[in-house]
């Protein structure tokens, strides 16, 4: 079931208890076309955001020996990454 493979990847009966025992939304698991997919693909794009700030925050407080240059080039990989990233994910969908 983790990878998606086995029939019980979608049972609906055993989806819909899954989600009663989580205490979350049936649609979560078994509307992959509506509205949820689309919070928690917004909700994934914001941790990636907020991972991303961190580990900003984190050069900027651990590399203080670091020149303003390399700490802008620094910023700017992460950036690019990030819009590579993006470019797989739409050709991805």
């Amino acid at each position: 079931m983790r990878s998606g493979d086995s029939s019980l990847a979608t049972d609906p009966m055993l989806l819909r208890n899954l989600a009663e025992f989580f205490g979350v939304d049936r649609d979560y698991l078994l509307d992959d076309a509506g509205e949820i997919p689309m919070l928690v693909d917004a909700q994934l794009e914001l941790l990636r955001t907020l991972r991303e700030s961190r580990v900003r925050n984190f050069a900027a407080r651990q590399l203080q020996g670091i020149s303003p240059e390399t700490l802008v080039r620094l910023r700017q990989v992460i950036d690019e990454r990030k819009r590579a990233q993006e470019v797989e994910d739409a050709e991805s969908n």
